[in-house]
């Protein structure tokens, strides 16, 4: 029987691109995106508890225990399923917070995978992404665990196998409230989706735009100084910068390149020009925990 779960991987996520296309009655934005995982990852480390309890261990500075996605995440998982069961949950956060990488959603996504196994519930990926749905619009990609077409509010995915790349991302020392740019009056909100079809051979996903960019660099001079760095020194050693663009609702913002030489080499020429974390990434064409969560074979962490 599993006790203990370590060094559980909960991996960042790009949005290639982000066009918003619509707005429901009850306010939603409807999206289409291309999601895409990265290596940059959270570390999640569970102990099943048998009081029924979900105990966050240091929790985040600045956030409220009972609001940490985590904790809403287990509990939210016991209530649906009935599990008696508790969990001790404690984070090691590596991606950069309110940066458009989606850490809290793959943070609670990773518990949901792990719990999934730990308190042995079988739910197959579609009941437990419907659940995630109820977290947060991220949440079903990182349950669904592969790079995704997404429309709706991002909950409607198709697989969308893509090759493999290296990013250079830049972490402004900024975080960006995601309310505020979708209630923002000057973004645009009827931009004709791109089709996923023609997506899959690649260069294609960078043809779109992020709608959300014009909203966020005119409201946050740090973003606009971090993509403006990240496409001078692309120009410097002869990259085209035009792919360079912001992720989700910002601040983070990136480049895609076809090798870890070329990222190292436009990482080398950022040094000194930006106040951002410079960061490099590979993209995952899965999550780590993907066939594991549903019963497949044992995935690389820590298990008790």
């Amino acid at each position: 029987m599993i006790t203990a779960l370590r060094n559980l991987p909960a991996p960042a996520k790009l949005n290639l691109f982000l066009h918003v296309t619509g707005r429901r009655s009850d306010g939603y934005h409807l999206l289409e995106t291309v999601f895409e995982l990265i290596d940059l990852q959270d570390r999640v480390h569970l102990s099943r508890r048998d009081d029924g309890r979900v105990v966050r261990v240091e929790p985040i500075p600045e956030v409220d225990p009972e609001q940490d996605l985590t904790v809403r995440a287990a509990r939210l998982l016991a209530q649906a399923s009935g599990c008696p069961l508790g969990v001790e949950i404690a984070l090691d956060k590596r991606i950069p917070m309110g940066g458009g990488l989606g850490g809290g959603s793959s943070d609670a996504a990773t518990v949901l995978l792990a719990l999934n196994r730990l308190w042995d519930l079988h739910w197959p990926c579609e009941r437990l992404a419907a659940l995630g749905l109820r977290l947060g619009a991220d949440v079903p990609f990182f349950v669904f665990g592969e790079t995704a077409y997404a429309t709706g509010i991002g909950e409607q995915l198709q697989p969308l196998p893509l090759p493999q790349r290296w990013y250079v991302v830049l972490a402004p020392r900024v975080g960006v409230p995601t309310q505020g740019v979708f209630a923002d009056p000057d973004l645009t909100r009827d931009t004709k989706p791109l089709k996923i079809r023609g997506l899959s051979r690649g260069d294609q996903v960078f043809r779109g735009r992020n709608d959300l960019q014009r909203v966020v660099m005119s409201r946050q001079p740090l973003v606009a100084a971090a993509l403006e760095a990240l496409e001078q020194a692309a120009r410097d050693v002869g990259i085209d910068p035009r792919p360079a663009r912001m992720t989700g609702s910002g601040a983070c913002v990136f480049l895609p390149l076809d090798s870890e030489s070329a990222a190292v080499t436009v990482c080398n020429r950022l040094q000194g020009r930006t106040d951002a974390r410079i960061l490099t990434a590979r993209s995952l064409p899965r999550h780590p925990l993907r066939e594991w969560a549903f019963g497949g074979v044992a995935a690389s962490h820590d298990v008790r």
